[in-house]
């Protein structure tokens, strides 16, 4: 769609605003045109003796009235109109917004975060502007010029409408010239904008780490070279955008001389009067509104126009996962992963490769195995993060596929394993998937989660706040929150990706032995995904699952697993190792 698609069905949709716009602008436009003429009236009256005492006053008076009826106006007219153009705004960010809540994993790889805030500043308001100033700007305008040049050429003289107009043709391919190369520098400044604020964003979310390593002097460096490229960008679309000025105010010197001349030349020659005259050069002063009204629009036009290909570009791009499913309600039963492969965009070394899962309800599945083996694309699948290249998952009588993704999603409480919290208190990010919850609800769950402990020893307790994304929580505590959050949820599957990696083993012990008797004591029965790298985290499931280079390697219980011996099963041999390093630990800490 383009910008003038956009903005065409926008006012179609708010018609009754801009048509209240568009008539106080007519109003404006008819009295600015009659007021010159007034005044030409006036002088002409003065200059033959027969316009003086009450007659004069009324006369001054009615000027006067038609300046404050203008004013007014004007008032109005932007009141109706930026009420509309802001409505555009808003539901810009809104359904930007709601694309980008849609998007996937791919999408963020290739866009960055940064970037798209400029989307949703910069560029939704050069095209709220396009909609609005540029819009209404042109009406008047063009509306203004029409009545101007009507009046100057029936109601003064043609021959002087006709000279003034003759640098109009030279201005409007001036005009042409300088619209393109406004377009291209400012769709160079809002990308520059936008490089910007991605290494913004990446400096504040990476500030320790770049403290840490003593880079902010390069990170300082850094940022003043974007700083001045998109200063620079800027600076130059302004100054393009500057030109418009001198052709309008080249054209109408011309067109004043012009008409001037050969208006003198007519009064000498008694073919036109001094007030007639006088009307005309007034009607020549307000064509200057009209001329920098088009280099304004001209100007706001393409600013959109660039501004738009960058948004449409976003809110065109297909979504990674379809929502298109037609199952409405929640998820229950068995969940089957069915003959898997999967390989990630970029990547000729497949995820997944001929998996097969099965969890039932009520039950809890262990996935260990290497870095990179596939345990986290399981998860990633049943969440429809990403669609297998073959095979599918089924849950209960259905593929995943035709649930819709808010039912599937809201059937699953995930904690990865960088869990992410918002600027909130603690409570309000352990109550985020039920918000109605009590602070006992909040409290027994944070307990379960080994974290109530470390909540209380903040100086607000509960209702201290953690900051953007936790900065101000540590890593195992900001895991353990996203548990506490993740059990509180009435989801009834929980995926646990690694979640307990930040944690001490005696911490983790302590949760999960809570997990397991909150799992017991639960009215309705809760099916668990464990990804773990420690495998003590999986001991207790009752289906455990090796995966290798993407495929299942082994499966069965823990004692099953163990009686494969250490040098035919992966699990014997890391579980053997992780216990002695585990022993070799409680050594160095036991004081002699």
């Amino acid at each position: 769609m383009s910008l003038t698609a956009l903005i065409l069905l926008f006012v179609r949709r708010h018609a009754r605003a801009y048509l209240a716009a568009g008539l106080m602008l007519a109003g404006i436009a008819l009295m600015t045109v009659w007021v010159p003429r007034q005044i030409g009236h006036v002088v002409d009256g003065l200059v033959q003796g027969h316009l003086s005492g009450t007659a004069l006053w009324l006369e001054l008076a009615a000027l006067l009235g038609a300046g404050l009826l203008i004013y007014l106006l004007r008032a109005g007219w932007r009141m109706a109109l930026f009420a509309a153009a802001y409505r555009m705004g808003v539901e810009l960010r809104a359904q930007l917004y709601q694309r980008l809540s849609q998007q996937g994993p791919q999408f963020y790889q290739t866009h960055r975060t940064g970037d798209l805030m400029a989307l949703a500043t910069n560029d939704v308001d050069a095209v709220e502007m396009a909609a609005g100033e540029a819009l209404l700007a042109g009406f008047d305008g063009s509306l203004t010029l029409l009545l101007v040049v009507s009046t100057m050429a029936l109601g003064v003289d043609a021959r002087l409408a006709a000279v003034a107009l003759l640098p109009f043709p030279v201005m409007a391919l001036a005009f042409w010239w300088i619209s393109r190369h406004v377009h291209d520098r400012s769709k160079l400044a809002l990308d520059r904008f936008g490089h910007l604020n991605d290494h913004v964003q990446e400096t504040l979310s990476g500030v320790r780490t770049l403290r840490a390593l003593g880079l902010e002097a390069q990170s300082a460096q850094r940022f003043g070279e974007l700083a001045r490229s998109a200063a620079h960008a800027g600076f130059e679309a302004q100054r393009w955008e500057a030109r418009y000025e001198p052709a309008v105010g080249m054209s109408l010197a011309v067109a004043s001389a012009a008409s001037l001349g050969l208006g003198g030349w007519l009064v000498w020659r008694q073919e036109l009067t001094i007030g007639q005259l006088t009307s005309f050069g007034l009607y020549l002063t307000q064509l200057i509104w009209p001329m920098f009204a088009a280099g304004w629009v001209l100007s706001l036009w393409e600013r959109g126009r660039a501004a738009w290909g960058r948004l449409s570009a976003v809110l065109e791009e297909p979504l990674a996962v379809d929502d298109v499913g037609t199952v409405h309600q929640a998820p229950t039963g068995t969940i089957h992963w069915r003959t898997l492969s999967f390989h990630y965009p970029g990547s000729r070394q497949a995820a997944l490769d001929q998996v097969d899962l099965t969890l039932q309800p009520g039950h809890t599945l262990g996935l260990v195995g290497p870095t990179g083996s596939g345990k986290s694309t399981v998860i990633k699948l049943l969440l429809r993060q990403w669609t297998p290249q073959q095979g599918a998952v089924t849950w209960g009588d259905y593929d995943i596929a035709q649930y819709r993704l808010t039912a599937l999603r809201q059937a699953t409480a995930w904690v990865p394993q960088e869990p992410v919290l918002f600027s909130a208190t603690v409570a309000d990010n352990i109550a985020l998937a039920k918000p109605q919850a009590s602070r006992e609800e909040i409290t027994a769950m944070a307990r379960l989660a080994a974290v109530d402990e470390d909540i209380l020893r903040l100086p607000q307790g509960y209702d201290t706040p953690v900051g953007e994304r936790g900065v101000t929580l540590s890593g195992g505590q900001k895991q353990r929150i996203a548990i506490a959050r993740a059990l509180l949820s009435d989801a009834p599957v929980l995926l646990l990706d690694d979640a307990l990696s930040a944690v001490d083993t005696e911490t983790e012990s302590r949760i999960l032995r809570h997990l397991r008797q909150h799992l017991k004591e639960s009215r309705h029965p809760r099916s668990v995904v464990v990804v773990s790298h420690r495998l003590s985290a999986v001991s207790d499931a009752d289906e455990i699952v090796v995966m290798r280079h993407g495929r299942v390697a082994e499966r069965g219980a823990h004692a099953a697993l163990l009686a494969l011996g250490a040098e035919q099963g992966w699990y014997a041999h890391q579980w053997r190792v992780q216990q002695l390093e585990a022993s070799l630990q409680d050594s160095e800490l036991t004081p002699l």
